[in-house]
């Protein structure tokens, strides 16, 4: 997957040639000790192709798991120039996932996110959404961008009970997801 992740990241760098790239980190992810980096290439005067990566492979004590990959690519429309101001964005989405035993009591547009408290799943994902964005100029080639996006993901899981153990309490359920789908405060390099 890394490998991909690179050879698609240099590929869109190298056929940009005239065209406007910029390179992204999203803090709110890295605040989660998420890895995540995207690039975006502007296509025509208001189109961009912003794609990004993120993976959490970490870790953590008292047997929780938060590990994930993901990448959602998007299409931005921008109402000024690209890069600059405020944008709309089309978004598909897909991962996998191994997450649980992360105590919380959160029920949320429908799901129930306390079930991550007692057990774990591991699974994928995949779906799309919409997004508005705000793009702030920092410096000539340094800017500010907002964004958040709603829409809809499909996954398929396995429920164990314990971290490691492997005790299987379900197998191939699914799960529709509706509500948001992407929040960023990325700190973004404009070349």
């Amino acid at each position: 997957m890394k490998r991909l992740l690179t050879i698609l990241l240099v590929f869109m760098a190298l056929s940009a040639s005239a065209q406007k790239v910029a390179m992204k980190t999203n803090v709110l992810y890295d605040a989660s000790a998420t890895v995540n980096a995207g690039v975006e290439i502007g296509l025509a005067p208001q189109w961009t192709l912003d794609v990004s990566g993120n993976i959490n492979a970490w870790d953590m004590s008292r047997g929780r798991k938060w590990k994930h990959w993901f990448v959602q690519p998007e299409a931005r429309y921008w109402l000024c120039d690209r890069f600059s101001d405020h944008f709309l964005a089309v978004h598909a989405h897909g991962g996998q996932y191994n997450i649980g035993h992360l105590r919380n009591g959160i029920f949320f547009l429908g799901t129930d996110f306390s079930q991550l408290s007692d057990y774990r799943y591991q699974g994928w994902f995949a779906g799309a959404g919409i997004a508005y964005g705000y793009a702030l100029p920092l410096a000539k080639h340094w800017n500010a961008e907002f964004e958040i996006g709603i829409g809809y993901a499909y996954s398929r899981y396995d429920k164990f009970e314990c971290e490691g153990c492997g005790q299987k309490v379900e197998k191939d359920k699914s799960h529709n997801y509706f509500g948001p789908t992407k929040a960023a405060i990325s700190l973004v390099y404009v070349f």
